[in-house]
């Protein structure tokens, strides 16, 4: 019987070496050598604009999370309408246009390159057993062996590198107190302040459940606390990972009506929630949900300044006022640097159905976090521009969005989320349980 056994270890074994040597080994060891533990090329570039990969802002539990530790920089020099013909080929097509659209206020002033982003050891690890196990199922619409981070540090295709932002590590668990801001074409605007909670199944209390959270990538509540209109309006979201088989799975509680109801069309190009119409439910996070809609090409890995380490949009001493302006958003404001960015493109597929008929993403390397993204109208002509203001939050280790904005460069009309007039804007680590994710805790949230 001994004997037996034996042998069935080392068949599983082999069968197990097997399995590394068509992930590639030599693959395998690139991580954390010449490449970071998140698949990023671990060197710098050629003249040194951006600067090796060293880990990243370490954790520090006791930090202020918000304090700009950058803020003794001076911008290295600013991009104008002026002198953009400089700086052209560091820029997409989305910053373009901005500047042509508003040659006389918008301009994006640019630092010195930090590749803060890190996160904790069990990601890596949990990315490095994904590189083995992690594969893409339903044609690309799900994902077959996942455990939480990166599945695909070392990507070889559009949607390999799509599927890296959505599951990327956001802290665990988050409750996050916004304001969604939409700005009229004149620079009227108003907020719709919400409080929301987001939570992955392995970070809730009690972990992973094999039976309750099979197929779930993490859950999701967002509670209206103002305008009086809307106070007491809640969502309730199951984010599933393969949505084509079992879509996502979404709940609303209206306070006015007093009711819970399936909530079906938070997907796609629904608008979304307390948006203004200025942003699709898959436009939260920059992208998010299923990606059966469309073609997902590798177009290549560039260069851009794209907006990194926004402390001065989280300052606690700035009113929304001061960043608000007409056409876009004060970006005295703003930091940008150069990154190495993974350029996909989204082509909608042929009888598919979406506003959006392309799409391009700019994936900063470092965090799998979407930084830029511009999106196409039937006719094929640009419509909307977006960015990610993104950050590391040093007390949760991970890298999160500071700011998002969505530009309408048709009806001159924005979105932006901002926290700087909010109380605990950002809370990571706090225990949550999973029974906060239910239809029965939306009705009872409502009611409050």
């Amino acid at each position: 019987m001994r004997l037996k056994i034996s042998s069935l270890f080392l068949l599983v074994f082999l069968q197990s070496f097997n399995c590394l040597s068509n992930a590639s080994l030599d693959q395998i060891g690139k991580l954390g050598n010449e490449l970071t533990p998140m698949g990023a090329e671990m060197k710098g570039n050629a003249n040194g604009s951006i600067p090796p990969y060293s880990g990243g802002l370490q954790q520090d539990s006791e930090k202020d999370q918000l304090e700009n530790i950058y803020k003794n920089e001076k911008p290295i020099f600013t991009i104008t309408s002026k002198n953009i013909s400089q700086y052209s080929k560091n820029l997409t097509p989305g910053q373009k246009a901005l500047f042509a659209k508003y040659p006389n206020t918008y301009s994006m002033p640019v630092y010195k390159t930090h590749r803060s982003a890190s996160a904790p050891d069990a990601i890596y690890k949990k990315s490095k057993q994904n590189l083995v196990e992690t594969t893409l199922i339903d044609g690309g619409n799900g994902l077959e062996g996942f455990n939480e981070a990166i599945p695909f540090p070392i990507p070889k295709s559009g949607i390999e590198i799509i599927w890296n932002h959505i599951s990327r590590y956001r802290g665990g668990v988050l409750e996050m107190n916004s304001a969604k801001i939409s700005v009229q074409e004149n620079g009227d605007y108003q907020a719709i302040k919400t409080r929301s909670k987001t939570a992955t199944p392995y970070h809730l209390e009690g972990g992973f459940d094999k039976k309750m959270d099979d197929n779930v990538l993490f859950y999701f509540t967002q509670f209206i606390k103002s305008p009086a209109r809307f106070t007491g309006n809640v969502l309730l979201v199951h984010e599933t990972i393969d949505q084509v088989n079992q879509p996502r799975k979404a709940w609303a509680f209206n306070a006015g009506q007093r009711r819970v109801r399936r909530a079906p069309q938070v997907a796609y190009d629904a608008p979304e929630s307390a948006s203004s119409g200025l942003r699709t439910a898959d436009q939260v996070d920059m992208y998010n949900g299923a990606p059966d809609r469309y073609e997902w090409k590798l177009v290549a890995k560039k260069e851009i300044y794209i907006p990194y380490n926004a402390y001065k949009l989280v300052d606690k001493n700035v009113k929304y006022e001061n960043i608000i302006t007409a056409g876009h958003i004060n970006q005295d404001y703003t930091r940008y640097e150069l990154h190495r960015v993974w350029q996909v493109e989204a082509s909608l597929k042929d009888g598919a159905r979406h506003i959006y008929s392309k799409r391009t993403f700019y994936i900063d390397e470092d965090s799998w976090q979407i930084a830029l993204a511009e999106h196409h109208d039937s006719r094929g002509e640009l419509w909307r521009v977006s960015e990610c203001h993104g950050m590391q939050f040093v007390n949760a280790n991970a890298f999160f969005f500071a700011s998002n904005t969505n530009y309408d460069l048709i009806s001159n009309r924005y979105m932006v989320e901002l926290s700087n007039e909010e109380k605990d804007p950002y809370k990571f680590g706090e225990v949550m349980k999973r029974k906060e994710f239910t239809t029965s805790a939306l009705r009872r949230q409502g009611n409050r």
